[in-house]
C-alpha cells in the first residue's frame, strides 16, 4: 500500500492533524530559531580561538561572552515556546477526536457484541504523549542537517565530506533499527493488549475462579501470553540498544576523528586551530537529531501503530450524520419481516418476524433458549442493525432517531444487569441531571424506594459495574428503576423475573401494569406464567422464527393444547409455573 493510500484510508484522521497544522507551523518556525541560534556556540569557539587569543583582548572577550549568554538566553525560551506549542496541540487533537474515538469504540462495542476494549482511548493518549515528548523534536531539528554540513563545507571540504559520511551511516543505522524492532514491537503490543484485556475479565469473575480452584491454570495461561510478550520486548529492546549503543559510539569516534582531521589541516595551515574546535562542535550539533532519532524510533513505532489502529478504527467505524430531529415518540412499533444477524456470527438469530403493537400495548416474547429473543429485543432498540425488513417506532425506522434525543423515551433491562461506578441515584437517572423528584418517583414505580432506604446511605450508596453491596434481585430491581425513570414510552424487559422472589415477581407485574395505564408500550421476554397474564399480546419464538403470534388468551389456549401429555414430545416453548424459578 502506497503513502497516499494510506492518507486516503485513514482520512479522517488525517484530516483531525491537518487541522492543526499551524501549530506544526508555528514549532517549524520556533525550531529554525532555535537551531540557527544552535550554531552560537560553535561561533563563539571559533571567535575566541582566532581572535580573542591571538589580540589578548579582554573586551573583546566580554563582549562575545555577552552576546553568547543572551542568544543561549533566548534558545531556552524559544525551546519553552516550542515546548508550550506542541503541548497545546497534543490537548487539541485530543479534544478534537476523544468524543469521536469513544463514540466509535462504543459502536464497536456494539457491533462486536461487548467483546471490544478502550484500546482506542490508550493509543489516543499514547499519541498525545508522543506530541509533547522530546523524541518528535528530533524530527524538526533532523532537516537542519544540511544547513549543518554546508556550513562545514565552507570550514573545509574534507569536513563536509566527513559530516556527510557520519549522516548517512546514522540513518542506516536509524533503518536497521525499524527493520529489526517494528514488527517484535507491534506483535508485543497486540500481546500485551490481549493480556491485559484478559486480567481484567479475570478480576470480574473471580469468584467463579476462587470456588471452582481455577486460580493456578487462569495465572499459567496468562503467564504464558506474559511471557511472549517479555520475550518480543526484550528481544526488540535489546537490539534497540545495541543499535542505540553503535549510533552513539560512532557519532564520538567521528566527533573525535574529525578533531584529529582539523589537526592536520591546521597543522597544513588549510584551516585555523578555531575551526579545527567547532567543526568538531558543529559535527556533535549536526548528527545529535539523527542520534536522537535512533533512539527515540521504539516510540515512534509505537506512536505509529497507534495512529493505524486509530485510522482503521475511525474508518470501520464511520461517523454518525446528524439526522433531522423527530417529534417525542409516541411508543407504535412496527416490526416488519425483521431479519437479525448477531455480530460475528453468519446466521440468522431472527427471521422475518413481523408483529406490531399500538401505543399502550404490551406483548410478551417467549421460546426456548437460543431462539433469538434477546436478539430480536435488540433489534427492537436499535441496539443491534437489521439485514432485512424495517422496525419502526410511530412508523420512523428506529435507526433514523438520534439516539441521545431517542434514549430518553426508551426503557430497557436486559438479561445481565449492569450497573456503573457511582451512587444508586446516579444510576437510577442515568447519569443525567439528578432529578430527586423523579428518581424517587421512578424508584417507587419499581418498588425498591424502600430497599433503597435501608441501604447505608440510601440513595448515595456508592456501588459498582456488579452492584457492589447488592444482591442479584436488588440489581434486578435497581434496573427496573433505571428503565421506567422518565416515563418512557417503549419498554423492553429482557427475563427481569429471573432473579426476582414471588414477591418481587408480583411487584413487577405491578410496576408493568402501571406503565401500561400511562400510555407506554410493554415488551416483556419471559417463561413466566404471571407476566403472560398481564400482557395483550404474545409472540411464541422457534430457531428465530415466529411460531404463534396472536392474543393472549388466543395463544395461550394453543400453547395449552402444545403441552398437554399426549403432545409433550412437540416442539414449544416451555412455560414455567408461579413458583418455579427458570
Amino acid at each position: 500500500m502506497t503513502q497516499n493510500e494510506k492518507t486516503k484510508q485513514y482520512q479522517e484522521l488525517f484530516d483531525a492533524f491537518w487541522a492543526i497544522k499551524r501549530y506544526f507551523i508555528y514549532a517549524g518556525v520556533f525550531s529554525a530559531a532555535v537551531n540557527i541560534l544552535m550554531l552560537a556556540p560553535v561561533i563563539y569557539m571559533l571567535q575566541v580561538y582566532d581572535r580573542v587569543i591571538g589580540s589578548g583582548s579582554m573586551s573583546t572577550l566580554a563582549m562575545l561572552t555577552i552576546l553568547l549568554i543572551c542568544m543561549l538566553v533566548a534558545l531556552g525560551g524559544f525551546e519553552w515556546v516550542r515546548s508550550r506549542i506542541l503541548i497545546s496541540a497534543s490537548n487539541r487533537i485530543e479534544k478534537d477526536l476523544s468524543e469521536r474515538v469513544f463514540e466509535a469504540t462504543f459502536k464497536r462495542a456494539l457491533l462486536s457484541g461487548g467483546k471490544a476494549n478502550a484500546q482506542a482511548n490508550s493509543d489516543l493518549s499514547g499519541l498525545r504523549q508522543f506530541l509533547t515528548g522530546n523524541g518528535l523534536f528530533a524530527f524538526f531539528d533532523a532537516p537542519w542537517f544540511p544547513i549543518y554540513v554546508g556550513v562545514m563545507f565552507m570550514f573545509h571540504p574534507w569536513f563536509g565530506v566527513a559530516a556527510i559520511f557520519a549522516g548517512i551511516v546514522m540513518v542506516i543505522l536509524a533503518y536497521v533499527n525499524e527493520i529489526v524492532t517494528s514488527k517484535k514491537l507491534q506483535d508485543a503490543n497486540s500481546q500485551a493488549y490481549w493480556v491485559g484485556n484478559q486480567v481484567g475479565r479475570s478480576l470480574q469473575n473471580a469468584e467463579v475462579i476462587a470456588a471452582m480452584g481455577m486460580t493456578a491454570d487462569i495465572r499459567k495461561a496468562q503467564e504464558l501470553r506474559s511471557d511472549e510478550v517479555l520475550k518480543l520486548q526484550t528481544s526488540a529492546s535489546k537490539q534497540a540498544a545495541v543499535l542505540t549503543s553503535v549510533s552513539k559510539t560512532f557519532r564520538m569516534i567521528m566527533q573525535s576523528m574529525l578533531l584529529g582531521l582539523g589537526a592536520l589541516l591546521a597543522l597544513q595551515q588549510e584551516i585555523s586551530p578555531g575551526m579545527m574546535i567547532a567543526g568538531s562542535l558543529l559535527l556533535g550539533r549536526a548528527l545529535a537529531p539523527i542520534d536522537m532519532l535512533v533512539g527515540t524510533w521504539k516510540g515512534f513505532t509505537v506512536a505509529r501503530s497507534q495512529y493505524q489502529r486509530l485510522g482503521e478504527l475511525l474508518e470501520q467505524i464511520p461517523a454518525t450524520e446528524d439526522s433531522m430531529d423527530l417529534p417525542a415518540p409516541k411508543g407504535s412499533l412496527s416490526v416488519d419481516k425483521t431479519t437479525v444477524i448477531p455480530p460475528g456470527s453468519k446466521v440468522p438469530a431472527v427471521r422475518n418476524v413481523s408483529f406490531n403493537l399500538s401505543a399502550g400495548e404490551s406483548l410478551a416474547i417467549v421460546g426456548p433458549s437460543a431462539s433469538g429473543k434477546s436478539s430480536l429485543a435488540r433489534a427492537l432498540l436499535g441496539i443491534w442493525p437489521t439485514v432485512g425488513g424495517k422496525v419502526r417506532l410511530d412508523n420512523a425506522d428506529v435507526s433514523a432517531w438520534d439516539r441521545a434525543k431517542l434514549g430518553p423515551h426508551i426503557g430497557y433491562l436486559p438479561q445481565d444487569i449492569e450497573l456503573f461506578d457511582g451512587s444508586i441515584s446516579e444510576n437510577i437517572c442515568r447519569f443525567s441531571e439528578i432529578d430527586s423528584d423523579k428518581i424517587v418517583a421512578a424508584a417507587k414505580l419499581a418498588g425498591v424506594h424502600e430497599l433503597i432506604l435501608h441501604l447505608p446511605d440510601g440513595y448515595d450508596t456508592q456501588i459498582g459495574a456488579t452492584g457492589g453491596v447488592l444482591s442479584g434481585g436488588q440489581r434486578q430491581r435497581i434496573g427496573l428503576a433505571r428503565a421506567v425513570y422518565g416515563n418512557p414510552c417503549l419498554l423492553v424487559l429482557d427475563e427481569p423475573n429471573s432473579n426476582l422472589d414471588e414477591q418481587g415477581e408480583r411487584q413487577l407485574a405491578a410496576t408493568i401494569l402501571q406503565v401500561k395505564s400511562s400510555g407506554c408500550t410493554v415488551i416483556v421476554i419471559t417463561h413466566r406464567t404471571l407476566l403472560l397474564r398481564i400482557v395483550d399480546k404474545i409472540l411464541v419464538l422457534q430457531a428465530g422464527s415466529v411460531a404463534l403470534y396472536g392474543g393472549r388468551e388466543e395463544v395461550m389456549a394453543k400453547l395449552k393444547e402444545q403441552t398437554r401429555p399426549k403432545t409433550e414430545a412437540a416442539s414449544g416453548p416451555t412455560i414455567v409455573k408461579e413458583n418455579e424459578s427458570t
